[in-house]
């Protein structure tokens, strides 16, 4: 009589253990949480999500199945950044993705968590905004992919826009360390290609026609920097700058193929996105953040773009260096 009532209980523990067995496998099979903050609507924070995603699933993260996005903006409203960041960690993701420099910072402080490893991506100067101590490794639990256009280059397009330019005008906000960083970047890099440099603060919107006018006789040209004041209000700059008669030009396409900046030589955001991806995916295969150097974009990683639009708009001719550039977009 022992014996089925011993084969029942050897049943009974197998089936027992299928079930646990089951329940881990469908545990091991949930896809990884990954939060994505970001500041606004805009074509190049768009192009970076997009890249980033596309960076995961190269490195074997595929959306929807191993991985799954939580994402969200304020509208560029930067009061709402705090309320965005904690309802989106209070989802526990396993990563977090900060998208610009002042969702990266908030972020940064309002993490306390270590143990998410935060991914930056489209931070100009991550080393000037205090996200890491330098450019060749991360800091405690964050590193990321920066969008540092090259100095040569835009100073280089500036000289094919404007064979004559001798001084570069760059309109910055104050109050934003990518901003201030952007400024002595450019400053920099006009010194090294013997231009002139001319700077003017912008502290609101509503300052721009004031401020844009003021580089009028002090500027041949307007470069202005990957700014979250700035880039959205790009209509009302390109306005003041042709009032001014000043042509503008702009760190991505977006305004050149909307007639707003004559030219950029602008980063591509879809693989700084792409860089930041990739970056995430060592880091949820256990890699340390602070020993993963920031990514920042090669030559290769600059497109150049112009608009006929745009060149009309300012009164201007189409330069022999652009001539046979096939990088119209119009």
């Amino acid at each position: 009589m022992d014996r089925p009532l011993t084969i029942k209980k050897l049943v009974c523990a197998a089936a027992t253990a299928a079930t646990v067995l089951v329940s881990a496998g469908a545990a091991l099979a949930d896809p990884i949480r990954v939060a994505i903050a970001n500041f606004g609507e805009h074509p190049d924070l768009a192009a970076t999500i997009k890249g980033f995603k596309m960076g995961l699933a190269e490195s074997g993260f595929a959306d929807g199945k191993d991985v799954v996005f939580n994402e969200s903006h304020t509208n560029f409203d930067r009061t709402l950044l705090p309320q965005m960041l904690a309802k989106l960690l209070a989802a526990k993701p396993q990563l977090l993705l900060t998208v610009t420099t002042p969702v990266s910072q908030t972020a940064q402080v309002t993490l306390k968590d270590k143990r998410i490893p935060q991914v930056f991506a489209a931070v100009t100067d991550p080393v000037s905004a205090g996200l890491v101590p330098d450019w060749k490794k991360g800091g405690p639990g964050i590193t990321g992919a920066s969008d540092l256009q090259s100095g040569a280059a835009v100073t280089e397009l500036a000289r094919k826009v404007l064979p004559n330019v001798k001084t570069i005008g760059v309109p910055y906000n104050p109050g934003e360390s990518n901003d201030v960083a952007a400024v002595k970047f450019m400053q920099d890099a006009a010194v090294a290609a013997h231009l002139q440099f001319a700077s003017v603060g912008v502290d609101s919107t509503n300052d721009i026609p004031q401020r844009i006018a003021s580089l009028k006789g002090k500027a041949d040209i307007i470069y202005v920097p990957a700014s979250n004041l700035l880039q959205p209000a790009a209509p009302a700059i390109a306005s003041a700058a042709r009032e001014a008669g000043i042509p503008v030009l702009s760190p991505d396409d977006a305004s050149v193929k909307e007639g707003l900046a004559v030219a950029t030589t602008s980063v591509n955001y879809l693989q700084v996105g792409e860089n930041a991806g990739r970056i995430a995916a060592q880091l949820l295969k256990g890699a340390d953040p602070a020993t993963i150097a920031v990514s920042v974009p090669t030559l290769a990683e600059h497109q150049t773009f112009a608009s006929k639009k745009a060149f009309k708009s300012f009164k201007m001719d189409i330069p022999a260096a652009l001539k046979d550039c096939n990088c119209f977009v119009d």
